[in-house]
């Protein structure tokens, strides 16, 4: 995960401001030669997740503030996160990893997946590398449950969902990650 050197985007969350962003490269396998570069939005309930796959050497660029290589994507977004990332001053803060169990309902492109072992760091931001030294952010046999639905959940699924014994609760596993270091004092 980016973020400003104000931390804009952890406190945007916190506060629980409506209209929010996340910047983050993205890999499912620290073998991959390619990341995904991408830009959460959410305003109030709605979210949009845009992306843009980028070179394992360019996405090494990205994590090391080299932003320059986005220029050579031909492409619209491509130029936007140059721009934002540049001009707001983001910088790599987090690296988040956690394993996950999704399972998708075609009709209204419904997916419900389970996260745990969420685990992070602060310290190297290298997301190809398979030996980052993580710690735990949340609690070992917890799972975050999330839904993700285009305009209504169908029925079927949400009367599943109320049978499932859980807490609502607005969960940010970046956010999760970045409170050791925000949340340290020196003494």
């Amino acid at each position: 995960y980016f973020d400003t050197i104000e931390n804009k985007d952890f406190y945007e969350k916190e506060m629980g401001i409506e209209k929010r962003r996340k910047i983050r490269l993205r890999v499912y396998d620290p073998n991959d030669n390619f990341a995904f570069l991408e830009i959460k939005q959410k305003e109030g309930e709605m979210q949009l997740k845009r992306s843009l796959k980028v070179t394992k050497e360019d996405a090494l660029k990205i994590i090391n503030c080299d932003y320059s290589c986005l220029l050579n994507y031909n492409d619209d977004f491509a130029n936007e996160c140059y721009t934002y990332m540049l001009t707001e001053g983001y910088r790599p803060v987090c690296v988040v990893q956690y394993n996950r169990k999704a399972f998708v309902c075609k009709d209204n492109q419904t997916r419900i997946t389970f996260d745990h072992n969420i685990i992070a760091t602060e310290s190297s931001f290298n997301i190809f590398d398979k030996d980052l030294l993580m710690y735990p952010v949340f609690p070992k046999f917890n799972v975050v449950l999330e839904v993700k639905y285009n305009t209504f959940l169908l029925s079927y699924i949400k009367d599943l969902i109320s049978k499932v014994d859980k807490s609502q609760i607005s969960t940010s596993k970046y956010c999760l990650a970045r409170t050791i270091s925000l949340n340290y004092k020196y003494i």
